[in-house]
């Protein structure tokens, strides 16, 4: 990324003191602490995590699991069949979702929302091999995803440490300041939306992030992550957001991440759980689910088929993807289609 990265201002020593918590992120837009999570509940977590990347031949053989080592050979993204074999695992484990539910993390939002908070359902967990940085997450703005109401909060995670080099998140603080959601076109990486960052005047932000470090931040706040450009480390994170109860919560938001058609289930989530207080936790609460806006994804795929055709490998490789990874869909037909048309035509 040729741009100049600053430091994030960290807000430990505003915690206790509300007024200013809201004033900071009305104003910037984030809220960075310093080890506001257990390192080492994070660094259980992450033995965790890596287990079923060590079973899907993600590591390195014979390397040491808490390392998480690359295997470069197993490359593969969120989009690939190979990433969700793998991450459906992850998302089995009751302590990956219950990380999203941490006492420390949802004390400060509820001073930020000045009520009660709701934990969206949709957990998610970020897996970025090394040398795959075509693939890295473009700016965006999470509202084009996530949806329900401008005022969800982001609280991204890394587990365990995460220098620069490894891909953190670079932030632009006070973009969420025009109160607007900007147009997003297609892109490679997580989301497949990208924003035109040179219409955003302001400086970028980022740190070398350490086990138990938590950045807040807007929906309307313009992101992206930063290429992993280490030789052979998987960058493992997580997004969790969290939004008032008495806020409307878009329907994509209580199912889980990454399913397709249906799977996992909650149900298949569920199954090897020792609790049963956080399953379906949702449904206990008088919450405004509303419909998915699907304008957003409709621009870029869109825009993914007319890159195709005109010969774009990003676009193809996009649409080589989705008609691999939902076969019976509307989209893939379409994807399939295209991608015919661009064979014959060559």
């Amino acid at each position: 990324m040729a741009r100049k990265l600053n430091e994030l201002k960290v807000a430990n020593e505003a915690l206790d003191d509300v007024p200013e918590l809201r004033r900071r992120i009305q104003e910037d837009g984030y809220l960075f602490f310093k080890r506001l999570q257990d390192p080492d509940l994070l660094l259980n977590l992450r033995l965790e995590m890596l287990l079923p990347m060590r079973a899907g031949d993600w590591l390195e053989p014979g390397s040491d699991l808490i390392n998480g080592i690359a295997n470069i050979a197993s490359r593969c993204t969120e989009g690939d069949t190979a990433y969700t074999d793998v991450y459906h695992q992850i998302y089995r484990l009751e302590s990956f979702h219950r990380a999203g539910h941490w006492p420390e993390v949802l004390k400060v939002m509820e001073k930020i929302v000045g009520g009660q908070v709701v934990p969206h359902p949709n957990k998610i967990a970020r897996l970025w091999f090394p040398q795959n940085m075509e693939h890295t997450t473009p700016a965006h703005q999470d509202f084009v995803h996530f949806q329900g109401t401008f005022e969800t909060f982001t609280c991204w995670t890394p587990v365990g440490d995460c220098p620069i080099e490894l891909g953190g998140l670079a932030i632009l603080p006070g973009s969420h300041k025009k109160n607007v959601v900007f147009d997003h076109d297609f892109s490679l990486g997580a989301g497949g939306l990208i924003v035109d960052t040179d219409q955003q005047a302001g400086d970028w932000f980022t740190t070398n992030y350490e086990a138990g470090d938590s950045l807040i931040f807007h929906s309307l706040m313009i992101h992206e992550a930063l290429p992993n450009v280490t030789a052979d480390r998987l960058r493992i994170s997580l997004d969790n957001r969290y939004q008032a109860i008495e806020h409307p919560i878009a329907e994509q938001m209580v199912q889980p991440h990454l399913a397709v058609n249906g799977k996992p289930s909650w149900e298949d989530i569920y199954a090897d759980w020792d609790s049963g207080d956080l399953q379906y936790y949702w449904e206990r609460l008088d919450l405004q689910v509303v419909p998915k806006d699907t304008s957003f994804a409709d621009r870029g795929f869109a825009q993914a088929l007319e890159q195709a055709r005109g010969g774009d490998p990003n676009a193809r490789l996009h649409l080589e993807r989705l008609a691999k990874r939902d076969p019976d869909s509307e989209q893939a037909r379409i994807a399939a289609e295209v991608l015919r048309e661009e064979v014959r035509g060559r």
